[in-house]
């Protein structure tokens, strides 16, 4: 498994338990840890095999053992266990820049949106700025995120073909 990969899994964890309202200390490992691990000159897949994991900044042992469950087996039992406590279609809510935990939530529980194409559905449809605490620049703001984002996929499949030749 890749750091990147890592990282995300990483990055997934703490807006989860952020959402659960966990203790921010625990958050803010999570989210350090992951800084570390994008800076990293090497896989953490080499540091596993080394035993060396806890030369990297903010790895202690509780971190140490997800990261080589990781490495090992490809899952965590930890991930699974909370995307489990949310519905399906948090994760890819929250990958949206300006799309926090409880902006999440808030868009699942009040109008049932579990995708980034309802999503953007509902903000062209004046829903999601109807939402507390939202409003139409945030909204807008939205919309615009999601469509960079759907322009840089297009933008990587393309590539993907042309290099193809």
């Amino acid at each position: 498994m890749k750091n990147s990969e890592i990282c995300k899994i990483f990055e997934d964890i703490a807006d989860l338990l952020e959402l659960k309202g966990e203790n921010p200390f625990k958050i803010r490992a999570y989210r350090n840890v992951t800084h570390a691990i994008k800076h990293l000159p090497v896989e953490l897949e080499q540091l596993v095999a080394e035993d060396r994991l806890k030369e990297v900044p903010g790895v202690g042992e509780a971190i140490a053992r997800k990261i080589t469950e990781l490495v090992t087996t490809g899952r965590l039992a930890l991930y699974e266990r909370l995307k489990a406590e949310f519905p399906e279609g948090v994760s890819d809510l929250l990958d949206i820049p300006g799309v926090g935990p409880k902006t999440a939530v808030l868009l699942i529980n009040e109008l049932g949106i579990t995708s980034i194409d309802e999503l953007e559905a509902a903000i062209v449809g004046g829903k999601v700025a109807s939402l507390p605490h939202i409003g139409d620049k945030t909204a807008g703001n939205i919309l615009r995120q999601i469509q960079a984002m759907q322009e840089r996929k297009q933008h990587t499949t393309s590539q993907c073909r042309d290099s193809r030749g």
